[in-house]
């Protein structure tokens, strides 16, 4: 079972702030997702082989110069702009 201070690690890991009903929330759909792989557990896998990946390299495609999208379009959607820049919250703490 998935306690209350196991979701609280978790998300302090992940540096989320989780409201109550919020915990109570994961708290369930953690312990959902561990029993289902406790149920993958219970498959008999032994007559399966192991799937190896045989691309040795990422096909890539050539890198082309093409026309930009223009400014104006890029920012036509942008809930907060200033001088032609995307505003966006501060997510490193300084």
């Amino acid at each position: 079972m998935v306690d209350r201070e196991w979701v609280l690690k978790i998300a302090n890991l992940a540096r989320l702030e989780l409201k109550e009903e919020e915990i109570e929330v994961f708290q369930k759909q953690l312990g959902d997702i561990l029993s289902f792989i406790d149920q993958l557990k219970e498959l008999d896998t032994e007559n399966v082989e192991p799937y190896i990946q045989t691309i040795e390299t990422t096909p890539m495609r050539d890198d082309e110069p093409r026309p930009s999208l223009d400014r104006e379009k890029a920012l036509m959607n942008a809930p907060e702009k200033d001088d032609g820049f995307f505003i966006v919250p501060r997510v490193v703490e300084v």
